[in-house]
């Protein structure tokens, strides 16, 4: 783990070039180029507040605060479309990057790294977007715990570099793997509290009548590493309050280990990949 750390960290030159690659061929062609990683948050955030203050009533629990819920859902909204994102893009990235990691002086492991780094880099240009929306919505501003915003990035970023490297290393021998990855983020986005409060399900598992499927969806949310995540989005901007300090440092701690696990079975087929893409 220690040599694929200073591996990267020799290489970061190489990476740099490659997200700057990346960012600039999304937007190849297009009028409005990197405007549009500003206009595309910015037009999802006011299509949510029409639906939601319009149309649909959404779902809260006694003591919880989502108002304004479209600034509540958006929170959560935008660093799940980074995760989604970095992993789908991850698990194409050796496929699509064939021909360079057929030379035998490419270190591949590169490729999913810049595939989380470029969607984060897209999910920094939209925060702004959100930041503007919070000061419309709450002019008395944001609460001194958002300074706790990039540990809970920091524990993303390892997380999606962990599961991006072991993602990318299967999908080489098995391609069903993409078909599988984006069923599954469509169920693992509802199992985590990001269109309701985490206390919206801890109040029906609680409740005296309550049936079997609330409990068991509470228990998989405590389990799930991206409701802690997200959590760290809704309590340091939302909510303005401390973040969860039993929780987030277990969830980067897990996400370390991950990476470890993930570097070390991406390592292990290494040799495999010139072959099979």
């Amino acid at each position: 783990m220690k040599h694929g750390l200073s591996n990267l960290f020799r290489h970061r030159g190489l990476i740099q070039s490659l997200v700057t690659r990346e960012l600039k061929a999304r937007y190849r062609g297009s009028v409005g180029g990197y405007l549009w990683s500003f206009l595309n948050p910015l037009l999802l955030l006011l299509v949510y507040t029409i639906v939601f203050t319009t149309v649909f009533t959404p779902p809260r629990a006694q003591g919880a605060d989502i108002e304004p819920y479209p600034l509540f859902m958006f929170c959560g909204l935008l660093p799940w479309t980074w995760f989604a994102a970095s992993l789908t893009d991850a698990a194409n990235s050796l496929i699509t990057g064939g021909n360079l990691i057929k030379k035998l002086i490419f270190p591949a492991e590169v490729l999913p790294v810049v595939s989380v780094l470029a969607n984060g880099v897209h999910y920094l240009l939209g925060l702004p977007v959100y930041l503007i929306a919070w000061f419309i919505f709450k002019p008395q501003g944001l609460s001194v715990h958002v300074l706790w915003l990039p540990l809970v990035l920091f524990t993303q970023l390892i997380l999606s570099l962990g599961l991006g490297l072991i993602l990318a290393a299967l999908a080489v021998h098995f391609r069903d793997i993409r078909d599988i990855l984006a069923n599954t983020l469509t169920l693992w986005f509802f199992l985590t509290p990001i269109i309701y409060s985490r206390a919206f399900i801890q109040a029906l598992a609680e409740e005296e009548n309550a049936s079997w499927v609330p409990k068991v969806v509470a228990r998989v949310l405590d389990l799930n590493p991206m409701t802690h995540v997200i959590d760290g989005y809704h309590l340091s901007i939302f909510e303005g309050s401390l973040i969860n300090w039993k929780r987030l440092p277990v969830t980067l701690a897990v996400a370390f280990l991950v990476l470890i696990v993930g570097y070390w079975f991406f390592d292990r087929l290494r040799d495999s990949f010139p072959e099979e893409v």
